[in-house]
């Protein structure tokens, strides 16, 4: 999508029907709760390995803020670059459609405010192995598994922040922020676990008055 000026529109029914096929649609789907069966193992496992390493108390934290930091950048660049990027032509728009158009459409999904496992699986394998051809193995324990955290953080954050009310603090102004990249200006506000990248960039949201 990037620069294009469509708004998305969102329709009253709470879901919908993607594919025919009943295979394809059942992974289309996902409780909120998966992510963390899934990868808070990964996440422990990759402490274990950590500790087993040469990398020093002192260099724990910096190497964990990495992780995170690394990841509100990687989270900013595919849903601005990836999920709103559409080919043109009918199967531009069908593909936009399924991979982030839909949530666009029916925000209130309960099933598909978390990424499927069919995605996300592939995702941390080849982000794990991009990273291990980057990163000395002494910090790349402890830096995935901080990468994982910053993931489960957005994921399930994402789905609170369309079905939790927050009354105020740190969540209270992340829904807002999401809220109108959703219902405001679907091309600005691409952060959704944080808008740090929105500010550096430049995607913040328009003044109004």
């Amino acid at each position: 999508m990037g620069s294009s000026k469509k708004k998305f529109v969102s329709n009253s029914q709470d879901s919908v029907r993607m594919f025919k096929s009943d295979f394809l649609e059942a992974f289309s789907k996902v409780h909120y709760t998966v992510p963390l069966y899934i990868f808070i193992p990964v996440i422990g496992y990759c402490i274990y390995r950590s500790v087993h390493t040469d990398l020093q108390l002192w260099q724990y934290p910096l190497t964990m803020l990495a992780g995170i930091f690394i990841w509100t950048l990687v989270e900013y660049v595919m849903h601005r670059y990836v999920f709103h990027f559409e080919l043109p032509g009918k199967w531009g728009a069908r593909l936009h459609f399924v991979i982030h158009g839909v949530h666009h459409d029916y925000p209130s999904d309960r099933m598909r405010l978390v990424m499927p496992p069919s995605l996300s699986i592939p995702l941390a394998f080849a982000f794990f192995f991009l990273f291990k051809w980057l990163i000395p193995d002494m910090y790349l324990w402890m830096f995935f598994a901080t990468f994982l955290v910053g993931y489960l953080f957005y994921d399930i954050g994402h789905y609170a922040m369309h079905h939790f009310n927050f009354k105020s603090g740190f969540f209270k102004r992340l829904k807002q922020h999401h809220m109108l990249h959703h219902y405001q200006e679907p091309n600005k506000g691409f952060g959704v676990s944080s808008p740090l990248w929105d500010l550096i960039i430049g995607s913040v949201f328009s003044k109004k008055g």
